[in-house]
């Protein structure tokens, strides 16, 4: 039996980046994954948004995804684009790029850091305890972990094992998904019909003036809504033959399937994301429609809340209450996702109402106020932990400014990058001590002339102290008094070292 202090079942996005953000701060981590390597067989996500990107940015690896994804307004809300480029961030664009060359990169980036990676089998089981898990493989292997994250996708082992309910909503419609030769070229694009969308693609693409272009040669893929939500097993050619039929006419003689699978907007959501020493993030804890690109996105952001907590929790800085915060920071996170992809969906319909509804969203959304307050939330750039009253920055994401520092131009992003925490005193230089906390949180004296703004809200007015998470969230606001900043430290950051 080995033993590591954290064990990660799932080697997916998720998986992945909670390893990443664990082994940054020199905790032994451990991944679980089925897969022999991380390619991935069909289509799964296709982009990270605005607030993904800054959350890699202030890992410093985000140029390694903007080098071969395609920057492009990809923000939406049902079956419009939502523009971002005003907002105040230096990733106000989405980034196109499918899964497969996300997790490769993320698999990249952990394979240089210390993570230990148990590939082609799977857990089978578990046991907790007062002082651990002991974890069961498929290989008859097993592991000793002091706790137990479950990124195993929405039909999740560790959930079920847990005990974790999973309540929610039941399909109501259902897509197939698939890449075949045809003999007939299709109509490449997004089409609506009475039976709902379906679209047509090819894997390589262009994004010029904001439109797709496809190849003009190779695979197609395929995207078509099936006439009844009941299927539950695996697609076959014959229900993709008919599914096309009764929504094109034609099957357009599709041949040489190379994949298919079927996705549905069944919308779920963990009861709890924690159970004793038992986590769960991403698709583990959350699933629902793909429309609007924020599964993958909420699944590496669950990540990057858990990581540092967990961490400080394994080291013995913070008592185990700190990990309660994952859940309560997380879950309004994850069930306002669930409610604007229902919504989406109900948007997508085709009957009379339905489109109704739609043309009205739609002119909603091309009036400014609306259109900023929707965007950021698809783009992640709203999301607001509830940490109390006070300044507008409290519990939202610190803007990445350009700092002047004794030691020169210094940018937010780049104090975050071994996921350390920071307090920027922008005040009297010396007039905060955190000496009790300077082994853990890095102290700046800084300066910056320029504006405070928020996605949506606006401008906010300049404050004298932020203290700033490793994920990158402000946990105080210095208004020209220190007044808090202790209890502050010790909430997030353990009792005076």
């Amino acid at each position: 039996m080995r033993e590591h202090a954290v064990v990660i079942a799932g080697g997916g996005p998720t998986g992945l980046m909670l390893a990443g953000e664990l082994a940054l701060v020199g905790v032994d981590v451990a991944i679980v994954e089925r897969r022999p390597n991380q390619e991935i067989v069909g289509s799964r996500a296709g982009g990270l948004s605005a607030r993904t990107l800054e959350v890699l940015d202030q890992r410093g690896v985000v140029d390694r995804f903007l080098a071969e994804g395609q920057i492009a307004q990809v923000t939406g809300f049902a079956v419009t684009r939502l523009d971002i480029s005003d907002f105040p961030t230096r990733h106000n664009y989405g980034l196109a790029l499918r899964q497969k060359h996300i997790e490769r990169i993320l698999a990249g980036w952990v394979g240089e850091l210390p993570v230990t990676i148990y590939r082609g089998c799977e857990l089978t089981g578990f046991v907790q305890d007062d002082t651990g898990v002991t974890v069961e493989l498929s290989d008859d292997f097993k592991l000793r972990a002091g706790y137990l994250v479950g990124c195993d996708g929405g039909r999740s082992l560790v959930r079920k094992i847990a005990g974790i309910e999973f309540p929610g909503w039941d399909a109501t419609t259902s897509n197939i998904l698939a890449e075949a030769e045809m003999e007939v070229e299709p109509p490449l694009g997004v089409h609506r019909t009475v039976l709902g969308l379906h679209a047509f693609g090819r894997e390589e693409y262009e994004i010029r003036d904001g439109k797709v272009v496809f190849a003009s040669e190779g695979p197609v893929n395929v995207m078509v809504t099936e006439k009844s939500a009941g299927g539950t097993a695996e697609p076959t050619l014959s229900d993709f033959r008919q599914a096309l039929i009764e929504t094109c006419g034609t099957d357009y003689g599709i041949h040489s399937l190379r994949w298919i699978s079927r996705f549905t907007d069944m919308s779920r959501q963990a009861e709890a994301y924690r159970k004793g020493r038992i986590f769960l993030a991403g698709d583990a804890a959350h699933v629902h429609s793909p429309v609007g690109g924020q599964g993958l996105n909420t699944g590496v952001q669950d990540a990057v809340n858990l990581g540092w907590k967990l961490a400080q929790v394994v080291k013995g800085i913070s008592p185990e209450s700190l990990l309660d915060s994952y859940h309560a920071e997380r879950h309004p996170v994850a069930a306002r996702v669930l409610r604007t992809t229902m919504a989406q969906v109900a948007l997508q319909r085709t009957d009379d109402r339905s489109e109704a509804l739609r043309d009205i969203v739609l002119e909603l959304l091309a009036m400014d106020e609306p259109r900023k307050k929707i965007a950021a939330e698809m783009s992640g750039l709203a999301i607001h932990y509830d940490l109390g009253e006070g300044h507008p920055l409290l519990g939202r994401r610190m803007p990445d400014l350009d700092l002047i520092t004794p030691d020169g131009p210094l940018r937010v992003n780049a104090l975050l990058r071994n996921a350390r925490a920071a307090l920027q005193n922008f005040g009297t230089p010396s007039s905060l001590d955190i000496t009790p906390w300077s082994a853990r949180v890095q102290l700046v004296e800084a300066s910056y002339d320029g504006a405070w703004e928020l996605p949506a809200l606006g401008a906010v007015s300049a404050p004298a102290a932020v203290l700033i998470r490793p994920d990158g969230y402000v946990a105080w606001v210095g208004e020209g008094k220190p007044d808090g900043l202790h209890e502050a430290m010790t909430t997030w950051f353990g009792p005076p070292g």
